[in-house]
């Protein structure tokens, strides 16, 4: 039990803590390289802009795109339309003039298989993948293109930042997951390579991708697919997109169902990266960073009942407060929180109650797996 109860406890604290930690350590010792696009010419860019029924946000998107700093020449914009029934298709026609192209494509076939179709009949060097919520600040593209200095830089990812607040105060704390996230995707960057990108905000070279199954989750199956091919990926730090988080609780919980769903077959789909003889630095980033991540409610379960057992076989004081811990971990996560006044109590509740719900989600997520459920389509929640 005392095996099971510190692994347990290890491995929760290793993936989200340790993990960055040891990155950042490892890469005190290590000479990055510095990628600049100085004297070199700009290369002409893809822009793909995914959408459904995105009528409220389609036209902002597309002026968004058309005043980034980048040469109107060299920028070629695509919106693909998985059979939107609104007035999605009508708003990107009327930037035609404009140079935008329009990609219909009929029987809601799902954003992998729209874009399966349309980047054999794109003409830019490098492809930027985006969503019709994501609004770039005007650098942003240069700050994704300048990364591919490094000719062995297969991919390049930016990162979201959230805005607005949903039906319920814990999603504000999802800032300090993603503020995790990209941390250690700049980490692992600086190592070796990223193993994961942004949806809303990341870029490849065009001659490196490899058409994707329909259920396939773009933003880790084509990262997987450049890794394998000798190429690394990199975090663009100044790259990054603005999204509304104003979503509900219940649709941020379908999120990472469906999120975690995909990525585990994503993971066991490519489970070549995780042999450490092959692919040393990406399966440490795979297994770290991923995997165990998604045995974490696992985990969770076995340090709580372990816990449990030695505080009644045992009684040592060390496992009483380990065991009193977790109990008030849990009562912050699930209390009302208009019983917890001082903002300070507030918050620890919030991040608790997020922590809950992100696992919770988690074993939904492997049920879906085990199930065979593949999020071809869904309804944005927007």
């Amino acid at each position: 039990m005392k095996l099971i109860y510190w692994s347990s406890l290890f491995l929760i604290f290793y993936t989200y803590i340790g993990y960055p930690l040891l990155l950042y350590v490892a890469q005190l010792f290590s000479k990055q390289k510095k990628c600049s696009r100085q004297d070199r010419e700009l290369p002409k860019v893809t822009l793909l802009i995914s959408a459904y029924n995105e009528e409220k946000s389609i036209g902002k998107k597309i002026v968004n795109t058309l005043e980034l700093d980048y040469p109107p020449e060299l920028l070629e914009i695509i919106a693909i339309s998985d059979g939107s029934t609104d007035q999605t298709d009508h708003i990107i026609q009327t930037f035609a003039d404009r140079g935008v192209i329009l990609k219909r494509y009929d029987g809601r076939i799902g954003k992998t298989a729209c874009l399966n179709r349309t980047i054999p009949l794109t003409t830019g060097a490098i492809i930027v993948f985006s969503d019709a919520n994501a609004f770039y600040p005007k650098h942003a593209l240069r700050a994704l293109v300048a990364r591919f200095a490094s000719e062995d830089t297969g991919f390049v990812t930016g990162y979201t930042r959230y805005t607005g607040d949903g039906d319920s105060g814990s999603l504000s704390s999802v800032g300090l997951y993603t503020k995790l996230e990209v941390w250690t995707k700049k980490l692992e960057g600086a190592l070796g390579s990223c193993i994961s990108a942004d949806g809303a905000i990341f870029a490849i070279r065009k001659s490196l991708y490899i058409p994707l199954q329909d259920h396939d989750i773009n933003d880790l199956v084509i990262p997987s697919k450049i890794l394998s091919q000798g190429y690394r990926g990199l975090l663009a730090k100044d790259a990054f997109c603005i999204e509304n988080a104003a979503r509900s609780s219940e649709d941020e919980f379908a999120r990472q169902v469906r999120i975690t769903s995909r990525t585990l077959r994503a993971i066991f789909g490519h489970r070549s990266l995780i042999n450490p003889f092959k692919y040393p630095l990406v399966s440490l980033a795979l297994i770290s960073h991923k995997l165990i991540r998604f045995l974490v409610p696992f985990l969770l379960v076995f340090a709580f009942v372990s816990n449990v057992y030695l505080v009644f076989a045992q009684f040592e004081p060390l496992y009483l407060g380990t065991w009193l811990a977790q109990m008030g971990f849990y009562i912050l996560a699930f209390i009302d929180p208009k019983h917890l006044t001082p903002y300070g109590m507030l918050r620890i509740s919030e991040i608790c109650r997020t922590f809950v719900m992100v696992n919770w989600a988690i074993v939904h997520g492997w049920i879906k797996y085990f199930q065979s459920e593949t999020y071809t389509t869904w309804k944005p929640t927007r």
